[in-house]
């Protein structure tokens, strides 16, 4: 018969075994790790010492946790696939910007990705189920999106990236139909009149192609109403707007293909991604179309994109690193138990080399 052997986990050196070798109590001794309450310095060393004597790191974080009623987590609901989303440079700086400043407080990020296809239930089991102190939803449609549903059934506190603001969530924008507004009524005043319009994705469905009047109607994301409202406030009438599933170049670039390939092709696309003005301007080259001598492009981002020579885009930019810590600075907020003002922060239009007068 095989002798029973011991779990690792039992092997483990444990605060009590510490607070022995010290000659203190246990609670003594968590207060030397904890760094809070009263204890002499003579002492918290004389623990320390006994700690590292017995290769002791410290406490359980899960027992600590549940101490103290938080996980130490907080979930970033994605709205997208990952694999697509880590392709945008977009959510990647925004990102970058927000696990930054978390990390500073020593809070951890777990990623939740959004359904891959519409026949996949509208929110994912994490959501459900996963422990996070605060969820931050960057892809937000609004008061009925379900997995805002969701959080507020559970009593997550919750931060919306670029949603409607609303009196039980911390929410932070940017002023996005300003921005294009400005960028619209730039091409407006180069004499375009035909201006096209490729539009991030209406709903969940993501759909692709020209759209009628019906299915504009339809538009459920906020991020893509407001940058339509936003053309619109500039007094633009797209002659053809066409739904891109998703903002990629490869999108742009189909978009691109079905908006210049006919003989009545609009002087001006405008574009509410960076990556799908991109893509755009790549199938106008395909095409034999000059930029901005046959067709003028511009986006919305201010993305460097090195791999566009000669093209530098005219864009409208956006602070996504600074706009990924203020989401953090938000977080910290509701940690504190308050619900922060909503936070709308400024874009600059910057004129690159895509845009120009329209043609004769």
């Amino acid at each position: 018969m095989l002798p029973t052997r011991r779990c690792p986990l039992s092997q483990r050196t444990t605060l009590a075994d510490v607070a022995a070798a010290a000659g203190v109590s246990v609670s003594t001794a968590s207060l030397a790790f904890s760094g809070a309450g009263p204890i002499a310095a003579a002492t918290r060393e004389r623990v320390l010492a006994a700690a590292a004597e017995l290769d002791y790191s410290g406490p359980n974080p899960l027992g600590r946790q549940l101490r103290s009623g938080r996980s130490g987590i907080v979930g970033v609901v994605v709205g997208d696939a990952l694999r697509r989303s880590f392709r945008d440079p977009v959510s990647v700086q925004m990102l970058d910007g927000l696990v930054g400043t978390l990390g500073e407080m020593n809070l951890g990020v777990l990623l939740i990705p959004g359904p891959t296809d519409p026949s996949e239930p509208p929110v994912d089991p994490l959501v459900l189920s996963a422990a996070m102190d605060v969820a931050v939803l960057l892809w937000a449609s609004g008061s009925a999106d379900p997995v805002l549903a969701a959080l507020r059934r559970r009593g997550v506190p919750t931060v919306v990236v670029e949603g409607i603001p609303e009196p039980d969530v911390a929410t932070v924008g940017i002023e996005d139909r300003q921005g294009i507004a400005q960028v619209a009524q730039h091409l407006v005043d180069l004499g375009h009149r035909r201006i096209a319009c490729v539009a991030l994705p209406f709903d969940r469905t993501r759909g692709e192609g020209v759209v009628d009047a019906e299915r504009l109607a339809q538009v459920q994301w906020q991020i893509t109403r407001r940058r339509l409202d936003g053309m619109y406030d500039a007094g633009v009438q797209p002659v053809a707007v066409y739904e891109t599933p998703a903002s990629l170049v490869e999108h742009g670039a189909a978009a691109g293909r079905a908006l210049l390939s006919g003989a009545d092709r609009p002087t001006a696309v405008l574009c509410q991604s960076d990556l799908l003005a991109s893509g755009v301007v790549l199938a106008a080259r395909e095409l034999g179309l000059a930029v901005p001598g046959d067709v003028s492009v511009a986006g919305f981002d201010g993305l460097d994109l090195p791999w566009l020579a000669p093209d530098v885009l005219t864009t409208v930019a956006q602070p996504l690193a600074e706009k990924g810590a203020e989401v953090g600075r938000s977080v910290a907020r509701l940690l504190e138990g308050t619900y922060p003002p909503p936070v709308v922060m400024p874009v600059e239009l910057r004129v690159g080399t895509t845009t120009g007068p329209a043609p004769a």
